[in-house]
């Protein structure tokens, strides 16, 4: 293993000489630190911090950077302070170490709990300064080509971790070589027999295809050549772990895959990029369809090349990646590359460092807004598998989502707001449903309206973790409004019995009663009212410390308006509409379900106060209401048309249709009507009597 000395050569190709001694003096540190402490391989410790820079020098890191990689386990393995590193290096180093320090493995009551809390500290991490994250990717990886000497449960545990967090980070960062490297060291830990059998097959189709390959590649240098353009044409290898993967998920053989060869042609410029790409298509035809400018629109991670694919001699399919020197530096070394750390915090990386910054923001937004641990790992988990969707906005901006994101996902793309107050959506001009998958290419255009709120359907069809990290966050403030506002009418219903209102109830008994319950604020005490947890005339009691006086019932029922939103439902066993004697059977949790009075589910706890309260439709009742009909007629044909035009000609509407043949002559049909109350309901069962061949029509309860 090359020591710090050689280290130091490397480094003055690109580093001035004081800080190399500025890496050198870190490397004396952390080996007078680690003095006595040995690995499992039994190397000194030393070696493997040494190995960590060694990585990064590669990348052509920074002096800090490298210095935070050779003390990165100072802080944790051997006691010195903090402070003390402040001391030593400055603070820069200082809190690049101790933020590495912090992504170290914690103890938590489950496994998954345990990677979402290291996940989560990692985003804070990356959001401080992203240098502390590529310390962290360099650490994995020493550690990964080093797995030999640990246990088979203890390797495949952590390289397990390696393909679905590391590999994923590298990947968004933009960085191919490292991401390669990690899913081939963590498919040979983890498959060990498969990972040998697919080398070896690798082995041996690259001897026969040897001919092949330099045959195609004279080609292309030869029409380079004649077309009077510089560049270097290079065989591409597909690495073990992608074969695997293809091999799996889209269920091809090992043949078929490696049936493609693939080439890379580095240019010096963008403008020869676009006219070696001219030149290729005219020597081989082109796939229709496989032609990709990801130079126009980058991918998220900063990626950019064209990539095309031809129908090269004997129809071999050829692939064809064709890119500037820079781009080539990006796809490999991602954020890395060219490291653009300026000294002064404000000014942040340009480009590709500014998206991968982007990124990093996004997941800190994400992290304020998830409710647990485990809802932000789903959340990320989502944004590190992207295959993007490239979509404009009306004005021409370029906006990039996962594969499978609807115009509700681009809505908060756009802004919060934006996805909060979206009612409807226009793709390519054209009126579309909010659940359609975008396709790249598409214009989209989001209609909302102020006072509009979430829908929580979204949830079954939202893609991005920031969609539904903000649809869920805006459904809890929704619902508590919601309950607060019920629970107040409920607790001013059973105070209104007493000849008195929450207003005239003493502020500090109020207070004593919120004391009780442990409750901060009497929002969370009103809150717990309408949700059904507590009952609205036991806490009026407390309120008025009329301990030994029974309650009468309040005089007259709570009128219900139908816009009371997530808290107030209708029951699904007798689906009551406005018209209909009603009771509110109170459920913790849920807040109130409207049944109708004469409803078997609750017959036996229609007349506890504490359960059941009574209920009226208010005057000004909105919405539609479903209403479940059984009708018997005479078989004939076009009878759902005949059932459906009824049903329109009477203003109402079938959710739900469904039939069944009691014998050849007679139908049974279920319908499922919508209306607004049972005057509209009779209306519309009285068109349906005149239809020829009714013989009863009734309203089923469940």
């Amino acid at each position: 293993m090359p020591g710090i000395d050689a280290l130091a050569d490397r480094l003055s190709g690109y580093l001035g000489d004081e800080q190399v001694n500025l890496v050198r003096r870190a490397y004396f540190y952390a080996e007078q630190a680690h003095d006595g402490q040995r690995r499992r391989s039994g190397e000194a410790y030393v070696t493997h911090p040494l190995a960590v820079a060694s990585i990064l020098a590669d990348m052509h890191m920074d002096h800090q950077s490298l210095m935070a990689a050779m003390l990165h386990d100072v802080i944790e393995d051997t006691g010195i302070a903090k402070e003390a590193l402040h001391a030593q290096f400055g603070e820069s180093v200082a809190e690049l170490v101790d933020g590495v320090s912090k992504l170290t493995q914690m103890n938590f009551e489950t496994k998954a709990e345990a990677q979402a809390e290291n996940f989560q500290k990692m985003a804070m991490a990356m959001a401080r300064d992203i240098r502390v994250i590529l310390v962290k990717l360099a650490d994995r990886l020493h550690n990964m080509r080093t797995l030999e000497v640990l246990s088979g449960e203890k390797r495949r545990r952590i390289a397990k971790e390696t393909l679905e967090i590391y590999a994923p980070i590298a990947n968004r960062l933009g960085m191919h070589s490292m991401r390669v490297e990690f899913e081939d060291l963590g498919f040979k830990a983890m498959h060990p027999m498969r990972s040998e059998r697919i080398r070896a097959a690798v082995r041996r189709a690259r001897g026969n295809r040897k001919e092949i390959v330099t045959r195609i590649e004279e080609s292309l240098l030869h029409c380079l050549e004649r077309e009077g353009l510089s560049g270097e044409v290079v065989g591409r290898e597909k690495h073990l772990y992608s074969i695997y993967q293809k091999m799996r998920g889209k269920r091809k053989s090992f043949n078929e895959i490696m049936d493609v060869y693939a080439f890379r042609i580095v240019v010096d410029k963008v403008d020869t990029c676009y006219r070696v790409l001219g030149a290729v298509h005219n020597l081989y035809k082109p796939l229709p369809g496989r032609f990709k400018d990801y130079i126009a629109i980058p991918k998220a991670n900063g990626y950019q090349s064209l990539h095309t694919t031809l129908f090269g001699m004997h129809g071999v399919p050829i692939e064809i990646q064709i890119r500037t020197r820079e781009m080539e530096e990006m796809a490999n070394n991602g954020i890395a590359a060219h490291w653009l750390y300026k000294s002064s915090e404000d000014e942040l990386p340009k480009g590709n460092h500014a998206r991968a910054r982007q990124w990093v923001k996004g997941v800190l937004e994400l992290q304020q807004r998830a409710g647990n641990s485990l809802e932000f790992i789903e959340s990320v988990k989502i944004d590190l598998f992207p295959d993007e969707v490239y979509v404009f906005t009306p004005k021409g901006r370029i906006m990039e989502l996962p594969k499978g994101s609807t115009a509700v996902d681009f809505a908060y793309a756009v802004h919060t707001d934006v996805g909060n107050t979206c009612i409807a959506c226009r793709i390519n001009r054209r009126l579309a449903p909010l659940s359609q998958a975008l396709e790249s290419g598409s214009t989209v255009e989001i209609v909302s309206a102020p006072g509009a709120r979430p829908n929580p359907a979204w949830l079954n069809f939202v893609v991005t973790g920031k969609a539904r990290t903000h649809i869920r966050h805006a459904l809890k403030l929704q619902r508590r409004s919601e309950s607060v506002n019920l629970g107040e009418r409920l607790l001013n219903k059973v105070l209104a019995s007493f000849e008195t209102h929450l207003d005239k109830v003493p502020a500090e008994r109020q207070l004593a009663v919120l004391n009780e319950y442990r409750l901060e604020t009497f929002d969370d005490l009103l809150e717990d009212i309408g949700l059904g947890n507590r009952m609205a005339y036991v806490v009026a009691r407390r309120l008025l410390a009329s301990d030994g006086e029974e309650l009468p019932n309040a005089e007259g029922p709570l009128a219900i308006r139908g816009t009371e939103g997530l808290v107030l439902s209708y029951a699904k066993c007798c689906t009551p509409i406005p018209g209909d004697p009603i009771v509110g059977h109170l459920s913790a949790g849920k807040g109130m379900v409207v049944h109708m009075d004469t409803c078997r589910n609750i017959s036996e706890v229609r007349h506890n106060p504490e359960k059941c309260i009574q209920l009226a439709w208010a005057k000004d009742v909105t919405g539609e209401f479903n209403v479940e009909l059984r009708v018997e007629l005479e078989h004939q044909r076009g009878l759902i048309a005949l059932l459906a035009g009824s049903v329109n000609a009477a203003d109402g509407n079938i959710e739900k249709i469904s039939m069944d043949e009691r014998d050849g002559r007679v139908s049974v049909v279920q319908l499922v009507v919508s209306v607004h109350d049972r005057v509209h309901l009779a209306r519309v069962i009285k068109k349906l009597r005149t239809l020829p061949g009714v013989m009863r029509i009734t309203r089923t309860k469940a």
